[in-house]
């Protein structure tokens, strides 16, 4: 049975408010999601963020229409494949990520199912009879038999990440009661004011982003001082660098101003400064004691006063 008209439209509406009322739009892919699962994520984003579901054909429809106005929605419509939805927040992108991959259930591996990560078999008792050893056998699995059950010598790989679960396979992790996957939303692409990028740009981290951006104007300045071409980052260079040539001619010539007047006092008479460096050394030093003993006489001075009485003794 399809969707009414009427709550396609309905969708359409939601859809246009939230592209409105949010700045970034997490896709997520939504295999295995239960909806039991579903509902505890909603209510886990609930204040933080909306989860919005629709079929594919419906939602590129929808942007189609918003594209006409809104051209930067364009950039949604390439993700739009699979089993996929969209959580709309206007909070924090990396506690919204959190959120979302937080909520995950444990499965048992299903015959012909995709593995999401590599799965062993840990060494140890089974506890199964010795006449399933053949079982075993027949998976590569090494085993041998200790108090009349079936133990396994060492871990071993049974599945890869990415492959088919085989029957076998499947058969043997749910006789060991593995349950070796978990299940829940995946973020495939997060949009953000404009942009569309993966969910490991949030993993850098803030300090990266500023020395990336201090080395970037480092390298401009270098750029614009070697070229003599003048930018917002080179300007204090080049002011520091013209007062130095500037101070250089006025060294070298009988010009002086207020700001080489005590440069060419140093290098008429440099014994003077060296003089004056330790006297205002030493007076520095004076003082702090003495600083140390007015404080003592204040506080004894105080001591006198109350008589070694409070206000309401």
């Amino acid at each position: 049975m399809g969707i009414s008209r009427a709550t396609k439209e309905a969708w359409f509406v939601r859809l246009n408010e939230c592209l409105d009322k949010y700045s970034s739009i997490f896709i997520v892919n939504v295999d295995n999601v239960g909806s039991m699962q579903m509902h505890q994520i909603r209510q886990a984003l609930r204040g933080k963020g909306t989860v919005l579901m629709g079929k594919n054909t419906m939602v590129r429809r929808a942007l189609r229409m918003v594209v006409s106005e809104r051209p930067e929605f364009e950039r949604l419509m390439p993700h739009v494949k699979g089993n996929i939805g969209f959580v709309f927040t206007a909070s924090d992108l990396k506690e919204v990520r959190e959120l979302i991959l937080a909520n995950r259930v444990a499965a048992p591996a299903r015959a012909g199912a995709y593995a999401p990560a590599d799965v062993y078999v840990p060494a140890g008792n089974t506890g199964m009879e010795p006449g399933k050893t053949s079982f075993f056998q027949a998976l590569g699995i090494p085993t041998k038999i200790a108090r009349g059950t079936i133990e396994i010598v060492s871990d071993v790989k049974v599945v890869s990440g990415g492959s088919r679960v085989g029957t076998s396979e499947a058969t043997l992790l749910n006789m060991l009661n593995i349950s070796p996957f978990t299940y829940g939303m995946t973020v495939v692409q997060i949009y953000d004011s404009g942009n569309t990028f993966t969910s490991d740009v949030l993993d850098v981290e803030e300090k990266t982003l500023t020395d990336r951006f201090s080395q970037g104007i480092q390298q401009i300045a270098a750029i614009s001082l070697a070229l003599n071409y003048p930018t917002i980052v080179s300007v204090g260079h080049s002011l520091v660098n013209a007062y130095k040539n500037l101070l250089a001619v006025s060294l070298a010539t009988e010009y002086e101003f207020e700001g080489s007047a005590k440069a060419k006092a140093y290098l008429a008479d440099p014994s003077a400064f060296a003089a004056a460096a330790p006297a205002a050394a030493e007076e520095t030093s004076a003082a702090a004691p003495a600083a140390a003993e007015a404080k003592e006489e204040e506080k004894e001075e105080e001591s006198d006063d109350d008589m070694g009485f409070g206000l309401f003794d």
